[in-house]
């Protein structure tokens, strides 16, 4: 494939855009807007500038990229496109007319992509001509720095589509996972008990954000706490994600929102970039001060965060939504975890974490704490993920 289309002139889009001329394709991006083409140029400008000045790139090189990149705001400009992928807004009926458009331009043996990170592929694949040629592509931000990219077959996407795709992902350099179509994915879904775990932790009371953020990161090794991990994020953007995924697995109570996270948005407390979210970021005394930690209170908040993460992973194992060496992938390379979940599971013990789970399903008798089926018949039948045949206790 040469020519490739990118839909989307915002941080997303031009990141994917930068991977693609920097492997050398002839890249078409459009954006409705010329004001976001002509932010985009100047972004572009910059990245490719310190890339330079840090010796990332030569000269040469940076304007091959610029050369590579034809910026586009009438969208039959790809029509000779051979692959296309949106990275706007995430709003179904803004990308169903696009997809609609697109569909009529370009050819039907187009491959056409969303890397949308909550929206169903095979509701998005509906909406254009030939849905077998439609599949997920997720990239992670800044997408020229995050390894990871999954890819979302819908039930329409034919076996090609997927080679072809997962050929053209891998040739720049890029990690693969194959996810199953339902909410969140890998990444998404299997994250959200790092944020809603240690939220809720907070909100009982039972320890301060910094405690919590300490805790996991001495005992865990996690590079970010969860309290500054989202606000890094950004909480309109996590937020979302964490109700998006709620409403679509229709109200699963292990994936419910935070009134906390929900006030900090309404008063547009949206974390670093705001200047304020869960931390005050014109005072950063937060972020040297080192807290003493008592061994039996920071285990229980450790044990307790990383279980829901392990039952995550597991249940995401059971249902199929991808491989255990996938979902082991995509949490190191995707949100940057020390380690697997799986491989953690194994470590700690899966009886043990049956136990901790259990305990809290006892405590709180609420569902977000019923332990998953695979992770109790792997503790009857004593196997791990890693060193037994999971299927047997299927």
């Amino acid at each position: 494939m040469k020519h490739i289309g990118v839909i989307g002139c915002g941080t997303m889009g031009l990141g994917i855009a930068q991977v693609a001329a920097s492997n050398n394709h002839s890249v078409f991006i459009y954006d409705s807007f010329p004001s976001a083409i002509d932010k985009a140029r100047i972004n572009l400008n910059k990245t490719l500038q310190t890339l330079f000045d840090k010796e990332k790139i030569s000269k040469e090189k940076w304007d091959q990229i610029i050369a590579n990149i034809t910026w586009c705001i009438d969208l039959n400009e790809f029509k000779n496109c051979e692959f296309v992928i949106e990275a706007i807004v995430e709003n179904f009926s803004i990308k169903k007319t696009v997809f609609e458009n697109l569909s009529q331009i370009v050819s039907d043996t187009c491959i056409i992509a969303s890397n949308t990170s909550s929206l169903s592929i095979t509701s998005l694949a509906s909406c254009v001509k030939n849905p077998k040629r439609f599949i997920g592509v997720h990239f992670f931000n800044p997408a020229p720095v995050m390894p990871l990219v999954e890819i979302i077959p819908g039930i329409q996407t034919e076996e090609n589509s997927l080679t072809l795709s997962k050929q053209l992902i891998a040739s720049w350099k890029k990690e693969i996972v194959v996810a199953k179509d339902t909410p969140g994915f890998i990444v998404n879904r299997i994250a959200r008990p790092y944020y809603g775990e240690a939220i809720r932790i907070y909100e009982e009371n039972l320890a301060s954000k910094e405690y919590i953020d300490q805790t996991m990161k001495k005992l865990g090794g996690f590079k970010m706490g969860p309290f500054e991990l989202m606000d890094f994020i950004g909480h309109d953007v996590n937020y979302a994600v964490t109700e998006s995924v709620w409403t679509a697995f229709y109200f699963e109570p292990k994936y419910k929102p935070s009134l906390s996270q929900k006030r900090l948005v309404e008063a547009a407390y949206l974390g670093r970039k705001s200047g304020i979210g869960f931390y005050n970021y014109e005072d950063v005394s937060h972020e040297s001060k080192d807290i003493e930690l008592d061994l039996e209170k920071s285990t229980m908040i450790f044990e307790r965060i990383i279980c829901m993460l392990i039952h995550e992973a597991a249940d995401a194992l059971y249902l199929e939504i991808a491989s255990k060496e996938d979902i082991e992938t995509a949490m190191c390379k995707g949100v940057n975890y020390p380690k697997g979940l799986l491989h953690w599971a194994d470590e700690i013990g899966i009886e043990k974490c049956v136990s901790i789970l259990n305990y809290y399903y006892n405590l709180y008798h609420e569902e977000r704490y019923r332990c998953s089926a695979i992770l109790q018949m792997m503790a009857k039948s004593k196997i791990t993920f890693f060193n037994h045949n999971v299927s047997v206790c299927l």
